[in-house]
């Protein structure tokens, strides 16, 4: 794959199409291999960047002394929105939907469309008075901070899987399944410093110049479902969809219902 080289920063990405650029952020604990099927449905219309995001693919890995926050990612998606010509698309899943609701901030009125895949910017939920829905984020955040702390890698994959994409996810993975999964959490163990600390208010993120399309899944978290909430009451300005099944995950695993709700909007 293609990658940008910039002091102490390799960014790892793949490419395809042509045409106005879109920029697709990958969800935890995945990177940029799940937008294989977006970005072949895409490229026919689109120049599609599918960027990794740090600790993921060849991009550098996430080494800094502080808490990681949602800044530390904007290096890696503002590198590949360089490579587009005129104004950008940003496509995000769950983490990478809190990433690119921040680079949409800061690129302002670079970014022409953001599509967010149940975003998780969690400290939201605490901000808008959704006390329960925090909690049980927070009770995640916890054990993965401690699990993490001790390369208990497995124990927090269980926990991750079942959370994310359902219960006994983890019992019906086959064991190499399982190896990998829990390979690719390391990175996840400073994402969530950056969604439980960020207070940026609904309101504010709603400030956004992008035409902004919010898109919520049948089957998710009491937690991510509270936020496609709070954000849809907040901003009636934004477009807002919703996916009946598939749950938190459907970006990846029903993708036949989740990819046209993007290209229309895209379109």
């Amino acid at each position: 794959m293609p990658n940008v080289r910039l002091p102490q920063l390799t960014v790892d990405f793949s490419e395809s199409g042509s045409g106005p650029g879109v920029v697709l952020v990958h969800s935890s604990v995945s990177g940029n291999r799940q937008w294989r099927s977006l970005s072949a449905a895409l490229a026919p219309r689109f120049r599609v960047i599918a960027v990794n995001l740090l600790g993921y693919g060849e991009t550098t890995a996430f080494a800094g002394d502080e808490p990681q926050t949602l800044e530390d990612q904007l290096a890696v998606v503002s590198a590949v929105c360089e490579l587009v010509d005129g104004r950008v698309r940003l496509v995000g899943h769950s983490f990478g939907g809190a990433v690119a609701l921040a680079a949409a901030k800061q690129l302002g009125d670079r970014v022409e469309q953001l599509v967010l895949l149940e975003p998780n910017p969690f400290r939201m939920l605490e901000v808008a008075g959704r006390i329960e829905a925090f909690d049980e984020a927070a009770g995640l955040y916890a054990s993965v901070k401690s699990l993490g702390s001790d390369a208990r890698w497995a124990e927090l994959a269980e926990l991750f899987a079942d959370y994310f994409s359902g219960d006994g996810t983890w019992a019906s993975m086959p064991e190499d399944r399982r190896r990998s999964f829990a390979a690719a959490l390391p990175p996840n163990f400073h994402e969530w410093d950056a969604v439980m600390n960020d207070t940026t208010t609904p309101a504010e993120w709603g400030r956004i110049a992008a035409d902004v399309l919010l898109v919520g899944f049948g089957g998710s978290r009491r937690s991510l479902k509270e936020i496609v909430e709070v954000f849809a009451a907040a901003n009636p300005h934004w477009s807002v969809a919703h996916v009946a099944e598939g749950g938190h995950m459907a970006p990846l695993t029903r993708s036949d219902l989740v990819n046209p709700v993007i290209e229309q909007f895209l379109r």
